[in-house]
Parts: C-alpha cells; sequence; structure tokens
C-alpha cells in the first residue's frame, strides 16, 4: 500500500509473504505431504476468498520484527480458526526479516523467529487452508533496517543476501503441498510513485529472477510449487504495460509438471480510487452506482475502471496460463464521517472479488487489525470476533458466484404476497412470527439497492424467511446476509447461519443489488418464522 496510508493508528499497511506449513514438518527428516498438481484454473477455485493477516509479522520496532510492535496481539489458532470459519480459504501471511537476518556471508535468519513464522502458518495450513508467505518490509525505505533497495549502489551484495535468505525460507518449507505458495516480495519500486525508472525495475526482476531458482533449486515440493511474482509497487499498469517487466524463467522446474502448463502467478495489489480507498479523511466515503451523495463520490476509479484494469491482467497474464493474485484490496472505515460509508465499502468489495473471478484472479482482503477511524479490520482479533459482517458476506456472496438462480425446492407462491403485514398467513402455532420491510437505498439508470429488515414478534424466532413478487420486472442481481432464488417476478429469501436466529422484538438486515427498467415500485412482502 502507499506509505501514506503505512501507518494507520499504530499500524503499517503492507502487503504479503505467504508460506504455509505444518507442525509435523519442524524438522528435516519429516516426510513431504502429497503434491496435487493443480494447473492455473483449478489453483485459484481452490483459493476461494482470501485474507491478509496484516501488521503481525512484518510488524517491527527498531528494524527488529515483532508480532505485535504495531499494537496488534498475539496471533492464535482460536483467531485463526475464526477467520476460517467466516468462509476464507486462503490467508496471506506479510512477514519481515530485517534484523532478525545475521551477517555475512551466512546471512542466518534467527531461529526463533523462523520457527515462529512457521508456527503461525502451521495455524492456517494445517486447517487445509492456502497459505501465502512472503518479504515484506525488507524493501521499505522507510523502515528502519530495510535493505531490499532497487535503487541502491551495492546491488551485489543485496542480490547475495536475498539469494541466501529465501534458501533458508525454502528449505523449511520444501515438504508443505500446493497449499503453501511462496511470494518473492511486496509493493517494491524506488519509493517514487511516477513511471517506473531503470535499473531499478531491472534489479526488481533480478530478484524475482533469483527467487525462482533459488526456491526451485531447494528440491522437494518446492521443484513444483506455484510461485508468486510480482512487478513495479504490484501496479496493474506497470505491470503489464511496456515499462520493463519481464516474467523469471523456471529452468529448474520439476519435469513432473506438463511442459503447456505454468506454475508462476502474478502479483497486483488494487486500491483505486485512492481517495476512497484509502485517503485519511472523510471527504470520499461512496462508491459505486449506488452512491446517493455525488460530492462523496470519487470522480473516476469505478466500475468500469475496475474491470478495464483487472481485464487487463486477464489479456496479458491468465490467457497464457500466469493466474493473477489481487494479494491486497479494500477500504478504510470511514463511518465516522458517514454513517453509511460501510454500505459502500462492502459494495467496493464484492465487485472487485466478483470482477476477479470473472477475469480468472484470486484475491485477498487487505486487514491490518485496526477497527474504528481509518481501518481495515474485519475483525478483533484479541477477541477472535467479526467486526464487518457486511463486508464479509459482500466478498463471499462475490466469490460463491453471486445470488443462486435454481429454485427453490417449494413451489413458491403464484400470486403476489399481502400488500400489508403483517403476513395474512397465521403464524405457526408455537407462536413464532416476523415481519419485514423494504427499502430502496439507491438507485440509478437500470439499477437500484434495496435493504430488507426482518423484525420478530413477541417470541424469540430461530429463522426466517422473506418472500415477495416483483410487479415491475424487476430482478435481484447479488444478495448479501440472505440465500436469496428467484422464480420468474416472486423471490425468497432465507436467512444465512449467523441472522436466523432473533430475540422478541429484534431485527437484522439483508440486502441485494437489482436491475430494473422501468417503475421501481416497492413490493409488498411476507415473512414467515421458524
Amino acid at each position: 500500500m502507499k506509505s501514506t496510508l503505512r501507518k494507520v493508528q499504530f499500524a503499517l499497511l503492507s502487503g504479503v509473504l505467504a508460506v504455509a506449513g505444518s507442525a509435523a514438518v519442524m524438522t528435516s527428516s519429516a516426510s513431504a505431504d502429497s503434491m496435487a498438481q493443480l494447473n492455473g484454473t483449478q489453483l485459484v477455485a481452490n483459493m476461494g476468498a482470501g485474507w491478509n493477516l496484516g501488521n503481525a509479522l512484518e510488524a517491527n520496532a527498531n528494524g527488529i520484527p515483532s508480532e505485535t510492535a504495531w499494537g496488534n496481539p498475539v496471533v492464535t489458532q482460536a483467531f485463526i480458526d475464526r477467520v476460517k470459519a467466516a468462509g476464507f480459504k486462503t490467508i496471506r501471511i506479510p512477514v519481515s526479516y530485517l534484523g532478525n537476518i545475521g551477517a555475512a556471508p551466512n546471512y542466518t535468519i534467527n531461529s526463533a523467529w523462523l520457527n515462529r513464522i512457521q508456527e503461525i502458518v502451521d495455524y492456517a495450513y494445517g486447517r487445509g487452508l492456502y497459505v501465502l508467505i512472503n518479504m515484506h518490509g525488507d524493501g521499505y525505505k522507510t523502515v528502519t533496517g530495510s535493505w531490499l533497495i532497487c535503487d541502491s549502489s551495492n546491488q551485489t551484495t543485496i542480490k547475495d543476501k536475498y539469494q541466501k535468505v529465501w534458501q533458508q525460507i525454502a528449505t523449511r518449507f520444501q515438504t508443505y503441498s500446493e497449499r503453501l505458495i511462496l511470494e518473492s516480495m511486496n509493493e517494491e519500486f524506488d519509493g517514487q510513485y511516477g513511471n517506473p525508472t531503470q535499473p531499478c525495475y531491472s534489479n526488481i526482476n533480478a530478484y524475482n529472477q533469483i527467487f525462482v531458482d533459488t526456491v526451485r533449486r531447494t528440491g522437494g515440493n518446492n521443484a513444483s510449487r506455484w510461485l508468486l511474482i510480482p512487478g513495479w509497487n504490484t501496479n496493474i499498469d506497470y505491470t503489464v504495460g511496456n515499462y520493463g517487466f519481464a516474467l523469471p524463467t523456471d529452468q529448474y522446474r520439476s519435469s513432473s509438471v506438463p511442459a503447456n502448463e505454468q506454475r508462476l502467478m502474478i502479483s497486483v495489489h488494487y486500491y483505486d480510487p485512492w481517495d476512497f480507498a484509502g485517503e485519511e479523511n472523510g471527504t470520499i466515503t461512496q462508491w459505486g452506482p449506488a452512491a446517493t451523495t455525488p460530492a462523496r463520490k470519487s470522480t473516476w476509479g469505478q466500475q468500469d475502471f475496475m474491470d478495464t484494469q483487472l481485464k487487463k491482467t486477464r489479456d496479458t497474464f491468465v490467457s497464457r496460463g500466469y493466474p493473477v493474485f489481487v494479494g491486497e484490496y479494500g477500504s478504510v472505515d470511514k463511518t465516522s464521517a458517514d454513517s453509511t460509508n460501510n454500505r459502500y465499502r462492502a459494495d467496493y468489495a464484492r465487485t472487485l472479488v466478483s470482477t476477479a473471478k470473472k477475469y480468472g484472479a484470486a484475491t485477498a482482503y487487505w486487514d491490518n487489525g485496526y477497527n474504528g477511524a481509518y481501518g481495515f479490520g474485519l475483525f478483533n482479533r484479541s477477541s477472535a470476533t467479526v467486526t464487518q459482517q457486511g463486508i464479509i458476506d459482500a466478498i463471499m456472496s462475490a466469490v460463491g458466484g453471486g445470488t443462486p438462480t435454481t429454485p427453490p425446492t417449494t413451489t413458491p407462491p403464484t400470486t403476489p404476497p399481502p400488500t400489508t403485514p403483517p403476513p395474512t398467513t397465521p403464524p405457526p402455532s408455537n407462536g413464532r412470527s416476523c415481519s419485514a420491510s423494504y427499502t430502496v437505498t439507491g438507485s440509478w439508470q437500470g439499477g437500484f439497492q434495496a435493504e430488507v429488515r426482518v423484525t420478530a414478534g413477541s417470541s424469540a424466532i430461530s429463522g426466517w424467511t422473506v418472500t415477495w413478487t416483483f410487479a415491475n420486472g424487476q430482478q435481484v442481481t447479488q444478495s448479501w446476509s440472505a440465500t436469496v432464488t428467484t422464480s420468474g417476478s416472486t423471490v425468497t429469501a432465507r436467512n444465512v447461519g449467523y441472522n436466523g436466529a432473533i430475540s422478541a422484538g429484534g431485527s437484522t438486515t439483508f440486502g441485494f443489488l437489482g436491475s430494473s427498467s422501468g417503475v421501481n415500485a416497492v413490493p409488498s412482502l411476507s415473512c414467515t418464522a421458524s
């Protein structure tokens, strides 16, 4: 991420390194995990929704890595289990080495630090997740002790150190299966946000080549492992365009990999438009076609721009067998300036993930562990609880393909439901009942966004189903916080696992995007409780 946002309260925003492992391979004598030979399409599908353990293992104090240095708690198995339970299948773990690298000529990594990296990798890997690790803060000029500097005059020493550090990391994880992915570095550039410069870009290409050769030559599963390669500052334009990026050769790859397949993937990040996604003020708080206040919406970087950018990665790399990984994306919390901001943050995440999926790319949301003004947090890491369920729901609905189109198993009503709540059908004999209200929260040419509030009656309920019939040809195109099915003009929405139980008189909400070509009248709703 941009350096202006690296310190969100006590946290630097950072990119990622990912290594996956299990405690069973803490010694070199452990047997290798079986390696599935996945092509790019299979890999992206298996990775599913990704999430970043940001501001933890890349945090440092005066150049010495420390996972609590930027205010986050020690990472626990319970917290990683909560991330998995939320639906994420991939965890990217940014890692800095910095002062934990010893002196020349061996550049030995502090063993306690490497053991701790492996321990946290194992928290996720041992639960069946995909894991990525990288070399994260070692290339930031603003970090004390950084050394992977592409415009330094001392490239011979830098490249020797880089090679020996990666040799140690790769050797430690050589027995891990394909669910471990290694990323060579994070957001590497000369520190100026203009066009790439030389020889800096050539040195970045050289680092990538050293990384691939070094990892492959350590053998074991590393010979056929997927490796993640970034271009200049992980910027899409500077990676796909004619600015100097060069794919590494892969001459030491295992002969077991089919000749017509790749084992390299491309790393990019996405935070456009920056005034919405990352700028630490309350000016631009809305994004997308559902935005209701033009002055709060950026003048660029909307859905069409996002589509164009991600299509470039498909045309340049995915079409040639190199999958793309959007290793960081997200937007900061600006609800202190605009109470509706989280709605647009969810829209942004949903659109990014669905667009990336359309173009063959996997994604990982950037979470710096901070909840509050200008934070990216989706979880409270201390209590292992969710703080932004709406954004998580948006991510899961997008990576899962959006609203199901399969008709419900029961025959839906063929006539419109009652025009006024409560439902005309009597409540269940157990006395449980509910009502539902419908609000259009945004509209634009050809589309709209709506929210439905479900309220329990005088008794607590354990589940709910809301039904309505559109009278003017509207269609639901994407939903969150409910399982929505359609049959003709009739829509049925059922609770998901976390919002079915509602106390007496309590309520919950779900939302959706829809298409509309004419009058967008508000339908009448029927609610049934269980």
